[in-house]
């Protein structure tokens, strides 16, 4: 049997924008729960919540914001964040998620590639200044009056809203951004709904490539409300639901398979935290009698290892997703059973599929949702094919994951090249990840073809960082692998060449990482070398690097603990 699958199902995809969709749950559940934030003591209800969103889209309108414009949020988990992202589908803009890891170096690239027109950040959280990082980025906004930014290097850019209510100069502060949709009558956000189609592109995530410079991908409200609503229906999710979420909202974990699955079900979401908290998530799951918990594994390890961890109760959970990165089972067993979610499953995809592709149902065994990655999602085809002939294998052999279907997504914006590399000429995704097929249809995930490093639930691309790497003129050349970890299940570590009677030290490149890249992109471990493992053709040996690595760092234990 050939390693192909068609996910068949009895329930029609749903053919509405978000925006509708939204509606039509409101009238169904006005009353019911839809937004928790604990930090900010926010509980609005759907009914409450649609008008927030029609409020912040009609301000959106009055910044001249139009069908197709840029829209991009640089914030954690706020309720703001869930706003934007419902009011920019129903004005039809097109939300950009911005990682609040970036930097400078990083939020710079976002707003050229992606021609952001308008952008909405936070204030200070720890140690990121977003308010300081973006003056970096476009010094011409300190001079310039709110709507009224003027940039020879973003074009694009002509409004920044600031999260709060301190007046930044070139900002609007929240309050006047709300207060200028007041002066536009409601009827105009319907007229400009009528406009919109569920084929329109809805959402901007940025994930990188071997080939360099993160890619924007595009998404449609078709397959960001339909892949949500299929990982609801998943989970058997209704409006007696309540999940907590403490996966980030940029990530398509936060903004799909929480909020969106939730919406779609007229299920409760809740917000524990700004940022990941072990203890927030355990007092909001006893607090808030949540039935339902989100998390990549690091994140479930945390929550299990908390000292109060017995402090809390967890009868009323039943189900959730651990997703991101590989699962240690030993891990799953104990969120099965300390955390009573006999009913958690595990979603496989990448952003450019929406995210999800194959889904563990509620009624698997234990040992398929530990093992596998479970079956093809309804309305989406699978296939693994030998990477060098294209030919599907049979069931049981090792090759590439591709994926068709609506949740494919639309492009790379304004990089075709990318896009044709990714998406092939019969319309199949290639996902660059190595798995199996088994006889029942079920996928295991083995390996990857593209060098992508997976750190608890990060995904880091070496290319990316390598390419920051040279412009430091200390360093010849260096490359960047990653090695095994307990904890994160990887780790990074770069290979730097430097150039003649030049001397760096391991501070001093970290320090050079400081405050220009996300924090999870500097490499832990750094090794210093005078030439780098070579094929005969002269190809970078990533492979025998890492298992130099392994060895002298002695993370053979590492390297041999089994995952789903």
């Amino acid at each position: 049997m050939m390693s192909y699958a068609s996910g068949l199902s009895d329930v029609p995809l749903i053919g509405e924008t978000i925006g509708e969709m939204l509606e039509r749950i409101a009238r169904e559940y006005p009353d019911n729960e839809a937004l928790v934030s604990i930090d900010q003591g926010i509980r609005w209800k759907y009914s409450e919540f649609l008008e927030k969103v029609d409020e912040l889209a009609l301000a959106l309108m009055s910044l001249d914001v139009k069908k197709g414009d840029r829209v991009a949020i640089w914030a954690m988990n706020y309720a703001q964040w869930v706003l934007v992202q419902f009011a920019t589908a129903k004005c039809g803009a097109i939300m950009v998620n911005i990682n609040p890891a970036y930097r400078s170096f990083e939020l710079e690239y976002a707003l050229r590639q992606s021609e952001i027109h308008t952008l909405i950040l936070q204030g200070r959280f720890k140690d990121s200044d977003y308010v300081g990082m973006f003056y970096e980025a476009c010094p011409d906004a300190i001079e310039a009056q709110p709507g009224r930014i003027s940039s020879e290097k973003f074009p694009f850019l002509r409004n920044v809203v600031f999260m709060g209510d301190i007046s930044y100069n070139g900002m609007y502060t929240w309050d006047e951004f709300i207060a200028k949709g007041h002066s536009l009558d409601k009827e105009e956000l319907k007229e400009r709904e009528k406009m919109l189609s569920f084929d329109d592109p809805v959402n901007i995530q940025y994930t990188s490539g071997t080939t360099g410079y993160p890619k924007g991908v595009v998404l449609t409200h078709h397959s960001v409300l339909n892949n949500g609503y299929t990982i609801g229906s998943g989970m058997g999710f209704t409006s007696k639901d309540r999940l907590c979420i403490p996966v980030p909202f940029y990530h398509c974990f936060g903004m799909v398979l929480s909020n969106m699955a939730c919406v779609t079900h007229g299920s409760t979401m809740i917000i524990p935290s700004p940022a990941f908290n072990a203890e927030a998530v355990l007092k909001t799951i006893n607090d808030e009698k949540c039935t339902a918990v989100h998390g990549v594994p690091t994140m479930f390890i945390a929550e299990l290892k908390h000292p109060n961890f017995h402090k809390y109760k967890y009868d009323t959970l039943r189900t959730g997703i651990m997703a991101g990165s590989p699962c240690p089972i030993e891990y799953m067993k104990e969120v099965n059973e300390k955390m009573h979610m006999k009913d958690i499953v595990i979603v496989y995809g990448q952003t450019e599929t929406s995210p999800g592709v194959t889904m563990t149902t509620t009624n698997d065994t234990l040992e398929r949702r530990v093992t596998t990655v479970g079956r093809t999602f309804p309305h989406v085809e699978l296939k693994i094919i030998d990477p060098n002939t294209q030919r599907i294998v049979e069931r049981g052999e090792t090759g590439e994951i591709c994926a068709r279907g609506y949740v494919v997504m639309k492009c790379y914006y304004n990089n075709p090249s990318a896009t044709r590399q990714t998406i092939d000429a019969n319309g199949w995704n290639h996902t660059g990840d190595l798995g199996i097929m088994d006889e029942e249809g079920y996928v295991k995930i083995v390996g990857r073809l593209k060098e992508m490093v997976i750190r608890g639930g990060e995904n880091i691309y070496p290319r990316e960082i390598e390419e920051f790497f040279h412009t430091n003129r200390k360093i010849e050349d260096a490359y960047v692998i990653g090695v095994p970890d307990e904890k994160y299940g990887e780790e990074l570590m770069v290979w730097v060449k430097l150039r003649d009677k030049e001397t760096m030290t391991e501070e001093e490149l970290r320090e050079f990482c400081s405050g220009k890249i996300a924090r999870y992109k500097i490499p832990r471990y750094i090794k210093f070398v005078d030439s780098f493992p070579m094929t005969v053709a002269g190809k970078i040996r990533k492979g025998e690097m890492r298992e130099i690595s392994i060895a002298e760092l002695g993370l053979e234990k590492a390297a041999k603990i089994e995952t789903a």
